[in-house]
């Protein structure tokens, strides 16, 4: 009765020089269901197992050319075939050659003259243990791909509610400050006049009673009236100073934050770049133990961008604040001197690309890395920063956010032992 292709069993490769043990072979496998393959040499067996891909190979130890030892070690030595399970089929039965058989990975031995019931026995409880095999890994496999899953999960809602409580924090605090100052500002211009008509007034009396009262006169003399002239202007433009300074962080909080926001926006990502600097200004600064770190812009004429604004300031954010403090932790092993000669610089390159995208690097003059490392940096929870000092969340954040922006991004050391990160992202894109 002729077997159905479903219910064939599986492949098995015969090889075997001897024409009568192969034809026995093949009868007795073929009759219950399995499929055979026939190799008459160790190099023909090695040209069959690459079109029939066996479940299982029958391998005779004593051959012309390169025999079972030779062949099975060449099998073991390749990956496509290093899972086949190899059994031996020989008349030794002295014990040093089934232990080199078995060290060279085969998984039995059958011994010639070949008992039929005893070698099907074999057969099939090794082809049992490969599927076995096989079903573990697909589960292993499955297990992995679903802790993978778990662990980007969670770093997408790790980081989607740290940066959403810092944007409603911030969009919160610009919100809070912006009445206030708002109102400080436009107060400035009119009170401005008011001083200078009380100093105009004060000239004027001075002028028609150049004699005043001696009690008015040492009212003049202790409050020192021309400081008091020289100087309320120079306080007037000090405090529009500041008010313009302080309008100016509440507008790099709220274009940072842009949770008023929704979609996409056509935006100048220099805006995007500077709000950011703003922000880590405090991180930049001059100290009096530190001489501060240098900034270093260049620059391009960039075409305006669609893009979520947010999340770019947010890789901004990632990228610049780890330069920071990188450059930080290798100024502590330095002295005050050494800074001022050699300062820890970041640099911020723009440029526009001929395939409609733009290009942004970012790169510091700090410790750098190893270039073995950069293919690791955007891997979710590595990081490079001692314990407790990093999450290893950020440029992995980073590196979705900018593929979602059908853009790339990477890093490589730079000449003066630093690191550069380069951002490319089109001017114009469908995004998801």
């Amino acid at each position: 009765m002729p077997i159905e292709i479903a219910d064939i069993k599986g492949t098995i490769l015969v090889v075997d020089d001897n024409p009568t043990n192969i034809q026995v072979l093949f009868d007795v496998l073929s009759e219950i269901g399995y499929r055979v393959a026939i190799a008459k040499s160790g190099e023909a067996a090695l040209q069959r197992v690459q079109s029939y891909h066996p479940d299982m190979i029958l391998l005779d130890v004593m051959m012309p050319g390169i025999d079972g030892f030779q062949t099975c070690q060449r099998l073991k030595a390749d990956c496509a075939t290093r899972d086949i399970p190899v059994i031996f089929m020989t008349a030794l039965s002295d014990t040093v050659d089934k232990v080199k058989g078995l060290s060279l990975g085969a998984v039995d031995y059958i011994t010639k003259p070949i008992q039929h019931e005893e070698a099907l026995a074999r057969i099939r409880v090794h082809l049992q243990l490969r599927d076995s095999q096989k079903s573990l890994q697909q589960k292993t496999a499955q297990l992995s791909q679903a802790l993978e899953n778990l662990k980007q999960a969670q770093v997408h809602l790790v980081q989607s509610e740290k940066m959403s409580s810092l944007g409603q924090m911030m969009a919160g605090v610009a919100h809070e400050i912006n009445n206030p100052v708002t109102f400080i500002h436009a107060n400035l211009a009119p009170a401005k006049e008011h001083i200078e008509d009380l100093l105009n007034f004060i000239e004027l009396y001075r002028q028609c009673h150049p004699q005043p009262h001696p009690q008015i006169q040492d009212w003049m003399d202790e409050v020192d009236m021309d400081y008091l002239q020289a100087d309320l202007p120079k306080l007037m433009n000090s405090l529009k100073l500041g008010s313009e300074r302080i309008r100016q962080i509440v507008v790099s909080l709220r274009n940072f934050s842009r949770l008023d926001e929704s979609g996409t926006q056509v935006v100048d990502l220099h805006e995007g770049i500077e709000s950011t600097l703003l922000i880590l200004q405090h991180r930049l600064k001059a100290r009096p133990e530190h001489p501060g770190i240098q900034l270093v812009r260049d620059y391009g004429q960039l075409p305006h961008v669609e893009c979520y604004p947010s999340q770019l300031n947010q890789v901004f954010m990632n990228i610049l604040s780890n330069a920071i403090d990188a450059l930080e932790q290798r100024d502590q092993k330095r002295c005050f001197n050494d800074i001022r000669a050699n300062p820890s610089t970041i640099s911020i390159r723009t440029e526009q690309l001929p395939n409609q995208a733009i290009a942004i690097s970012i790169a510091d003059n700090g410790p750098g890395i190893e270039e073995n490392i950069c293919s690791q940096m955007f891997e979710p929870f590595f990081t490079t920063k001692p314990v407790g000092k990093g999450t290893g969340l950020g440029l992995s954040i980073s590196y979705e956010i900018i593929q979602k922006h059908g853009g790339k991004i990477y890093c490589q050391p730079t000449p003066e032992t630093g690191i550069e990160f380069t951002i490319q992202i089109p001017v114009r894109q469908v995004l998801s």
